[in-house]
């Protein structure tokens, strides 16, 4: 198994595979691509449980030789998610992890035991895609043409131990913040160019969480992906 396909709640996310991940990966003998959840030209943001997982099953009963990944955020990933309630309580350090071992649990319960479970590996996204930006704060403001602002983003990340713990809040959520200071941040351009000038190899340093998870991608090369 060297291909992987990830179900991803936007094109944002859809970009940041196929414009970031992708290419790293593919220096590995691993063939990633992406699709946006929900039925063909749906432009993902409806990250219902009952849109997503249908869509993952489906690519698991079709495709028996890849690896199934997910991209959601865990902002706003509504509480018909399995885990997603139990982690709303649990500390930073142990809420991807609830939340990504029970949707496995659900879906290999679907899927039958006699099911290769190293195949489905679930990746929340901390606390969402705009957090991975936080790497390098220069660069988002350069990107927004905006230096002078580098230090208030930087302010920002140095309030955390890493840029996935900035909170899971309406109003203080990676994303709010950044609509804060940039009236005119626009996910879809201004985070996917800043994602692709950033690079993983900055946010995976940055990013503990995000790192785990392109570790595994790279694994599936090789045949040792768990």
């Amino acid at each position: 198994m060297n291909r992987v396909v990830a179900v991803v709640e936007g094109q944002t996310e859809q970009g940041f595979v196929r414009d970031v991940l992708a290419p790293l990966l593919a220096t590995k003998q691993v063939y990633m691509t992406a699709r946006l959840v929900g039925k063909p030209g749906h432009k993902g943001g409806d990250c219902r449980y009952t849109r997503a997982k249908p869509d993952v099953l489906l690519l698991l009963r079709q495709e028996a030789n890849t690896v199934v990944t997910t991209m959601f955020d865990f902002y706003a990933l509504p509480d018909s998610w399995p885990g997603r309630t139990e982690a709303r309580q649990a500390p930073f350090s142990q809420k991807a992890a609830i939340v990504e071992s029970a949707v496995k649990k659900d879906l290999l319960s679907e899927i039958g035991t006699s099911f290769n479970g190293s195949r489905l590996r679930p990746y929340i996204q901390m606390h969402e895609f705009e957090a991975l930006l936080f790497s390098e704060p220069a660069t988002i403001c350069a990107v927004l043409r905006s230096p002078k602002s580098t230090g208030e983003v930087q302010a920002i990340r140095d309030g955390f131990q890493n840029p996935e713990e900035i909170n899971d809040d309406s109003t203080t959520a990676p994303s709010k913040r950044l609509c804060k200071l940039f009236a005119d941040y626009r996910k879809r351009t201004h985070g996917l160019i800043a994602a692709q000038r950033i690079g993983i190899d900055a946010m995976r340093r940055d990013c503990p969480h995000l790192a785990e998870w392109v570790k595994m991608l790279e694994s599936v090369g090789s045949g040792d992906a768990r």
